[in-house]
């Protein structure tokens, strides 16, 4: 029996093995490394995250970007492009996490005192912990609007892998955040023929302008994570802070990381049509076309339709949680509700990333939150195995 099993193997799954097993635990990590970034974004994509906030964490601080591009002889341009991100990931699994477990999790369920992980295979593997690692791939969201489109017409904006493919096609990007706006972008410049459709009244986009950041005033308004506007940031930057805060104070400060697109796309997207103050009421596929009428009663008749809709987290639809165990989980608005060391309310289960956002507030849904869920999770299972 493990120590602990981590269940996927992106940014926080890994950092979350490197820093456990540098405790001395004894760990599995089970997944494909860098699955998601992998094979759910897009050809051509470059990281928003500012560099300080694009390293993935280990326990000697030894596993940097610097020391990366010092194997490679190379230095990555200020916006680090996706394959290189990928390839920096894996990089770190083979130095840190060298044996992964590739394999798929079926399901995960609770047993007196552990846990018991079906793979893929039929294999079974028990373990003391387990630590959930699966992102945001499950429970992406879809306008109620295209329930009954067939997803080859209207697609999550993490389906769309191959831009190129596009070429040609007339197609709407539905949202107003940066994977909207990015996916516009790309699929402008692969040659199709793109709106972006925005419920908000505007599009926005960052400012571009950071007179401090070369600076050493820099760090006093901009945390490394750079998450949220300034003030804010510092409140998402502190985990621990945001949970210490009503419950009312942290719906605020949640609602002030806005769909916005990074300053570097205004010029991307200078000739694309953007309708604001708009959503899809209705859509219909007919001969091989999407119907759409909007809210005010207009249509548009196009090739596809992107879905750069965002992802709501909902154990119900958990892919590998047991439905007992999803059951018998305390939540918040469908995510776990999760308390010191990113534990639920079931002993010795955890959720790093996206999905403990709604505890410890919206850096966990970035690469830069990986750092805190990794050092907070290996506190809790070491305490908990010398007080065992």
């Amino acid at each position: 029996m493990f120590d602990v099993a981590i269940i996927g193997a992106g940014p926080h799954g890994l950092a979350t093995a490197a820093h456990l097993r540098g405790a001395g635990m004894d760990v599995r990590v089970f997944g494909e490394v860098m699955g998601f970034w992998r094979r759910n974004m897009p050809a051509g994509m470059v990281l928003r995250s500012e560099r300080p906030g694009s390293h993935l964490p280990d326990p000697h601080h030894a596993l940097t970007l610097e020391r990366f591009e010092a194997k490679l002889g190379r230095v990555f341009p200020p916006r680090m492009a996706l394959d290189d991100f990928v390839a920096y990931g894996t990089w770190f699994q083979q130095e840190a996490v060298p044996d992964v477990d590739s394999r798929k999790v079926r399901q995960v369920e609770a047993r007196s005192g552990s846990f018991r992980i079906t793979l893929d295979d039929g294999d079974l593997v028990d373990a003391k912990r387990v630590v959930m690692a699966t992102g945001l791939e499950a429970f992406a969201s879809r306008p109620p609007a295209f329930d009954r489109v067939p997803s080859e017409f209207a697609m999550h904006s993490s389906q769309v892998r191959d831009p190129a493919a596009f070429a040609g096609n007339s197609v709407v990007v539905i949202g107003a955040g940066q994977s909207a706006l990015e996916t516009a972008a790309l699929l402008h410049e692969a040659g199709a023929d793109v709106e972006v459709l925005a419920r908000r009244p505007a599009v926005r986009y960052l400012s571009g302008r950071n007179r401090l950041r070369d600076t050493p005033f820099h760090i006093l308004i901009y945390p490394p994570g750079e998450v949220g506007p300034p003030g804010v940031n510092w409140i998402i930057e502190l985990p621990d802070l945001f949970r210490s805060l009503p419950m009312a104070l942290q719906r605020w400060v949640t609602r002030q990381v806005t769909p916005v697109g990074s300053a570097w796309l205004r010029s991307r997207l200078a000739t694309v049509r953007t309708t604001a103050s708009r959503s899809v009421a209705s859509a219909t596929v007919t001969a091989g076309r999407l119907q759409l009428v909007l809210d005010d009663g207009s249509k548009r008749e196009v090739d596809r339709a992107v879905l750069a809709t965002g992802y709501r987290v909902d154990l119900d639809r958990h892919p590998v949680l047991a439905p007992t165990l999803a059951s018998s989980l305390q939540r918040l608005n469908g995510s776990p509700q999760l308390k010191r060391g990113l534990e639920t309310s079931v002993p010795g289960l955890h959720f790093v990333g996206a999905a403990a956002a709604a505890s410890f507030g919206p850096l966990m849904r970035f690469v830069a939150g990986a750092g805190y869920a990794s050092r907070a999770v290996t506190r809790e299972v070491v305490a908990a195995s010398r007080s065992s």
